[in-house]
């Protein structure tokens, strides 16, 4: 009897070539579509239109790949859970961190609420398009970096657990994107030459600040642009719109380059300086969850991290604190460490664990929690 998989399709090429290569390996493949908003893809007074994702052309064209391959296929509505994800992002912002939803929508929602699905209709595995290899090790499930240096997606899987990973399949981690795109040329799928998702898939094309200033009217409170050494520069209409690293829209002429490179949610102030002020040799790291190893005893360790989804890891020294803390000191200094981003350690090609970045000066009140993954979060996902 075949094993049963359901392939979460986007209407991308990606896991168009990926409900492929799961037929072609003998499963019993069933294609389901997220539905995440507003599915007739026009613009309405509470969903602005949005880059890419949840339109009725991605719907439309997962189906018409669903039927070519001969594969059953389904729109499952999960608008409500996704409402929870956005309001994440935008309260992210609002605490003066830089969020990343597609990483608590892999853990949340794909292998979350579809993976609970999955089971739900007898399916043992849950297949994604993403680009990552996964590898057992005895009773344990390694997270892996895919082959395909350049697409590799292992970063944003970081938070599953060993449970998820035993129902997760992944086709295309030994794939090149070129190697994709060529086989979905030879299948003629119509996802064949589909551009890539560049932007988060709620952000509308006028960007997130018009999304933050929609969902929480009233939340901006302007404060002060300050440099380093706490000169005033300049106000700002709200810390929601700016993150570390940030170089446009500081509303300040400097006659050289600022970039922004600390906020601090408690007193409102935005911190820039120069492109040398943005480098950062240690910081804090929470919430942890530990992939393809078992909770390191209270010892340094060392490992390669990476600090965002296109950062090249950079070795460093990991230094456990407490319990779900530890302190990642680099060997070299990088830039614009972010709190609200991930922070992934990596040996050599294998995710040993992760966590979330802590803002790298203490607050003089305790901030909320970092993300959903923490155990105090009251975002309702």
């Amino acid at each position: 009897m075949k094993k049963k998989a359901v392939i979460a399709m986007s209407g991308g090429v990606d896991s168009s070539v990926a409900a492929y290569l799961l037929r072609e390996q003998g499963y019993d493949v069933v294609g389901l579509f997220m539905r995440m908003g507003n599915l007739s893809g026009a613009a309405t007074a509470d969903e602005p239109r949005a880059r890419s994702c949840c339109s009725v052309e991605d719907a439309h064209d997962a189906e018409r790949v669903a039927e070519s391959l001969d594969i059953p296929f389904y729109v499952l509505n999960f608008k409500g859970a996704f409402e929870g994800l956005v309001d994440y992002f935008c309260a992210e912002y609002t605490r003066g961190r830089t969020p990343n939803p597609c990483i608590i929508c892999n853990q949340t929602l794909k292998f979350g609420k579809l993976l609970r699905f999955a089971g739900d209709i007898g399916a043992a595995y849950l297949a994604t398009g993403h680009y990552a290899r996964l590898a057992l090790t005895g009773r344990r499930y390694s997270l892996k970096a895919a082959r395909d240096g350049r697409k590799d997606q292992s970063y944003v899987l970081f938070p599953l657990s060993q449970e998820q990973l035993a129902h997760a399949l992944f086709p295309l981690g030994e794939w090149t994107k070129e190697e994709v795109r060529k086989k979905a040329g030879e299948l003629g799928l119509r996802t064949k030459a589909k551009p890539d998702s560049q932007e988060v898939c709620f952000v509308p094309e006028e960007g997130y600040g018009g999304l933050i200033r929609e969902r929480m009217e009233g939340a901006a409170t302007p404060g002060l642009i300050k440099d380093t050494r706490g000169r005033v520069l300049g106000n700002h209409p709200g810390i929601q719109f700016f993150t570390i690293g940030q170089r446009r829209g500081l509303g300040i002429a400097m006659g050289e380059p600022y970039y922004v490179v600390d906020i601090d949610p408690v007193g409102q102030v935005v911190t820039v300086g120069r492109d040398d002020e943005t480098l950062v040799s240690e910081f804090l790291v929470s919430d942890l969850n530990w992939v393809s190893i078992k909770k390191p005893a209270a010892e340094n360790f060392r490992a390669e991290v990476k600090i965002r989804y296109k950062h090249r890891p950079a070795s460093a020294t990991i230094r456990p604190v407490k319990d779900d803390v530890v302190r990642v000191v680099f060997d070299e200094p990088q830039k614009a460490v972010t709190p609200g981003q991930a922070a992934v350690f990596y040996a050599k090609d294998t995710v040993l664990g992760g966590g979330w970045i802590k803002r790298k000066t203490p607050l003089s009140a305790p901030s909320t929690p970092a993300s959903p993954l923490h155990r105090n979060s009251k975002v309702s996902i």
